[in-house]
């Protein structure tokens, strides 16, 4: 048995296990052999390392390629990492949505890997992250093209019937955006620091704003382009949709208002919530904003979403806090988490300028 591969067997998108983020092998070797049909072969390891938060990594049993996904080392916040979440979710979903992987099995049991964590089908593909990939490279203005087909791909996703995939009971939509604030203020106060007051400013101020509207989408709750994978050689449609543990039914522009969050603006000032996108020559906001209308045949402008950018921005920012709190209490060993911290502060002054330009109640788009 291989336990791990070597890093010239790596793809881009893998790389062998981080050192401090081993899991014990053995034990999830025998789980996937029981629990997932056709597995004949020899085991091995590799892990998707460029994510920030759950531990997601790539088994291969024989011929057969999975994904295991388990939350982070450490202390968790309340409902984050929900790994039965997103296996309720992908179990279903694919039905009508064929961007969601498919659920493969769900282990509850801590004692096999040290936390609950989910198995689903993996998928060949590439993720885009600061630059283009040269086999997209023969296409014409490739970047405006993968901007367009992410607005699509979550604009199809708010079309799908939350009854129809059985997704019915997935969350209360009625007071979503308040409970977003409320808790996200409660995730801010468990790891905020002196000097970063203007993240508690930013969520008293989306309290004071909150759209008066309810919509009872099936929304991603993190969704981006780096949680997007096209075919290598397509930028013309997102081919997977990952990242499904905070999925929930809500306010399908707060889906929108994330992604405006780390789309790049060309000559905005402060933090960039992805640093590198600015380099895809990507659509403008505005472009962005329009074919997911059109896509949804909606009336909706950029204004119409400015609390929605703001509260995805702030969100943002907390996250970003959390993670560089766990590099702090020593529970990742992921140098990168040292660094998340810088931007906090930053982010929430952007967040305020955008609600600088809210109207309070304003018009009510479905």
């Amino acid at each position: 048995m291989s336990e791990t591969t070597t890093s010239a067997e790596a793809t881009t998108e893998t790389a062998p296990v981080r050192a401090g983020e081993e899991l014990d092998w053995p034990k999830l070797e025998a789980y996937l052999r029981e629990h997932v049909d056709g597995l004949e072969g020899e085991f091995s390891v590799l892990q998707f390392p460029r994510g920030s938060a759950n531990l997601t990594y790539q088994v291969t049993i024989g011929d057969t390629r999975l994904v295991v996904r388990r939350p982070p080392f450490g202390q968790v916040a309340p409902g984050a990492h929900d790994m039965v979440r997103e296996y309720r979710v992908l179990s279903k979903l694919h039905a009508q949505f064929d961007r969601a992987p498919r659920a493969l099995a769900l282990c509850e049991d801590v004692d096999v890997i040290g936390a609950p964590f989910l198995v689903s089908e993996y998928r060949s593909g590439v993720v885009i992250w600061n630059e283009i990939p040269e086999t997209m490279a023969h296409h014409a203005d490739a970047g405006r093209a993968v901007g367009l087909a992410v607005a699509e791909a979550l604009a199809d996703l708010h079309d799908v019937d939350p009854e129809a995939v059985g997704l019915a009971d997935l969350g209360r939509p009625e007071g979503y955006l308040e409970r977003q604030v409320g808790g996200w203020l409660k995730r801010w106060a468990a790891v905020a620091e002196d000097g970063k007051e203007v993240v508690a400013e930013v969520g008293e101020r989306l309290r004071e704003l909150l759209p008066d509207r309810a919509s009872g989408a099936i929304i991603h709750n993190d969704f981006k382009i780096d949680n997007c994978q096209f075919a290598v050689d397509d930028p013309d449609r997102v081919a997977s949709v990952f990242d499904w543990d905070m999925a929930t039914l809500g306010d399908p522009l707060a889906d929108l208002g994330t992604l405006l969050n780390y789309w790049p603006e060309e000559g905005a000032q402060g933090a960039i919530a992805l640093p590198g996108i600015e380099k895809l020559g990507l659509p403008s906001k505005a472009e962005l904003v329009e074919r997911y209308a059109q896509r949804r045949g909606l009336d909706l402008t950029r204004e119409d979403l400015l609390w929605y950018e703001a509260l995805g921005c702030w969100k943002t920012a907390i996250i970003m806090q959390q993670l560089y709190m766990r590099w702090v209490r020593g529970e990742s060993t992921d140098p990168r988490m040292g660094e998340r911290g810088g931007p906090v502060a930053s982010l929430a002054r952007r967040a305020l300028d955008l609600l600088d330009g809210v109207q309070p109640h304003g018009r009510n788009v479905s």
